[in-house]
């Protein structure tokens, strides 16, 4: 089932009882733009002008997360895959491109590892093909029991150390903004992203084996993806890597470089 709202080209749909909102705007070339953890579609609105102009661009509210509900008690990056390639085939989107911030390009790889033939491009974006580590692990359980006491405290912690260190006073006010909307969040959808991200396989070896054009941008002051894991990343996989100055949160630490990115995308 599908609801549209066609003055702001909004649309619901239904997969397995759960709502999940998507927009599509602009013509040509199909693009999707897939968030990351604690975000929703929005935040790709201050791109979507540019964008729009040479592509057919689909954004997506991952499970959980901004206006779509939850599909179950784990959201594996294979399920919200699915998720996404429902929105595709329903959309009759038979190729498109997959620009991924974070978790949004663990489940970009997620579908090109059971859909190939639907990827013509790959943006990671503040991302990484590898699975978590040990210890990125038990930080994960821990932010999971944090989480079920107080989300509160999570989620200002969380999205304050996105950001590099010497960025969060200069962006005071979207980290509050981010903080706003990540609060609205229902409990269950932030656990079952961190179960999912936490229990992901590992990637690396279906990057290296994609033939279609790949891309992955660094912060050169991520606290989340070190600079220097990206760069053995890219090289071991034939990406082209590009750097910016700032932490993980590139689509504001960088909105003047992402603007001038977005022309170069296929």
């Amino acid at each position: 089932m599908v609801s549209t709202n066609s003055a702001t080209d909004k649309m619901t749909l239904e997969i397995k009882s759960s709502k999940f909102h998507y927009t599509r705007q602009g013509s040509g070339k199909a693009l999707v733009l897939l968030h990351g953890f604690l975000e929703s579609q929005t935040m790709w609105e201050p791109f979507i002008p540019e964008l729009i102009k040479n592509h057919t661009v689909i954004t997506i509210d991952l499970p959980g997360h901004g206006k779509s509900e939850c599909i179950g008690y784990i959201h594996t990056m294979e399920l919200m895959a699915e998720v996404v390639h429902a929105v595709l085939v329903h959309e009759k989107i038979e190729h498109a491109s997959f620009l991924g911030h974070s978790m949004g390009g663990y489940v970009a790889l997620a579908f090109a590892e059971r859909h190939p033939q639907m990827c013509s491009e790959m943006i990671l974006l503040n991302s990484t093909p590898k699975a978590d580590s040990a210890e990125r692990k038990e930080n994960r359980d821990r932010a999971i029991a944090l989480v079920k006491k107080q989300k509160d405290t999570f989620l200002k912690m969380a999205i304050s150390n996105l950001f590099a260190e010497k960025n969060r006073e200069k962006f005071a006010a979207e980290i509050e903004a981010l903080k706003k909307d990540a609060l609205k969040m229902k409990t269950q959808g932030i656990i079952a992203a961190l179960e999912g991200m936490k229990i992901r396989k590992d990637r690396t070896r279906l990057l290296k084996k994609l033939t279609i054009p790949k891309t992955i941008i660094a912060g050169t002051q991520d606290p989340i993806m070190p600079l220097e894991d990206l760069v053995k990343v890219a090289k071991s996989c034939d990406c082209q890597l590009i750097k910016w100055e700032g932490g993980h949160m590139s689509t504001l630490e960088n909105k003047a470089e992402m603007l001038n990115f977005v022309h170069f995308i296929e």
